[in-house]
């Protein structure tokens, strides 16, 4: 009878002593986009999705005591699989929106920037507004905070939506469209990068649709927000998220 109860017992203990680290491997699903470099792109060479976005969710989980398993979807489907719950967080470039607050709920600042403007390089002209470009043809991608606000500008005569910004980019390259409204450090980091060498990021442009990128969870997971801002605070301070927007080509000090 003693040798049953101390073999309870050492049962007992192990099944206390293995539910911590049961619930540190905890995995949480994040959605990211494949087209939004820096902030979130699939890496040909390993076939993952990487970026700002990916390493910041990785070293939040890290410190949050939880694993994270990256999903790839198109950005216009990230809201609806979160609140399906296909997934559990939205690490992309995506503003904390009043009317995606409305849906979901958002981290603290991580990234703030506003959008950007591309055309032809035959066109040269120092753009500095949307009244220049009025009349015209312009593109925006699908899900977008720019574009309803290129629609109610009324300015355009149409606003196509694409569904990724390198779909712009490559109507804008081969003279298919006047202009392009997309995420300013995207836009860059393409052009950058050499692709679309017919098209010029026109650096006079004023941004008018300015917004923070933010971590977005559902309305109902109040605990993982909490921990999810107490980590990025943290990250924030020791000069992690630092490191990491420098490591992709952003200045530090924008958001």
């Amino acid at each position: 009878m003693s040798f049953q109860r101390l073999v309870l017992a050492a049962m007992a203990v192990l099944a206390m002593t293995s539910s911590a680290p049961l619930q540190a491997q905890q995995v949480l699903k994040v959605g990211s986009t494949p087209t939004g470099i820096p902030f979130t792109f699939l890496d040909t060479k390993t076939n993952s999705i990487q970026g700002i976005m990916v390493d910041l969710a990785t070293e939040i989980g890290k410190d949050a005591g939880f694993t994270v398993q990256i999903e790839p979807m198109q950005f216009s489907a990230l809201i609806p699989s979160l609140t399906a719950n296909k997934i559990d967080i939205i690490a992309a470039a995506m503003f904390a929106t009043a009317a995606r607050k409305e849906v979901i709920d958002f981290s603290d600042a991580v990234y703030t920037y506003g959008e950007g403007l591309v055309v032809p390089k035959t066109d040269t002209k120092a753009y500095v507004s949307q009244e220049e470009l009025k009349g015209t043809v312009v593109g925006a991608q699908v899900g977008t905070a720019f574009v309803d606000a290129l629609k109610k500008t009324g300015l355009f005569s149409e606003v196509k939506v694409y569904d990724t910004i390198p779909d712009i980019l490559r109507d804008v390259n081969a003279g298919r469209l006047k202009a392009g409204f997309a995420d300013y450090p995207i836009l860059a980091y393409n052009l950058q990068q050499g692709n679309f060498a017919d098209v010029r990021l026109v650096d006079s442009y004023k941004p008018v649709t300015v917004g923070t990128v933010a971590i977005g969870v559902r309305k109902s997971d109040t605990e993982l927000l909490g921990k999810i801002n107490a980590s990025l605070a943290k990250l924030k301070a020791n000069g992690t998220v630092a490191k990491i927007l420098e490591k992709w080509g952003q200045k530090s000090g924008a958001s």
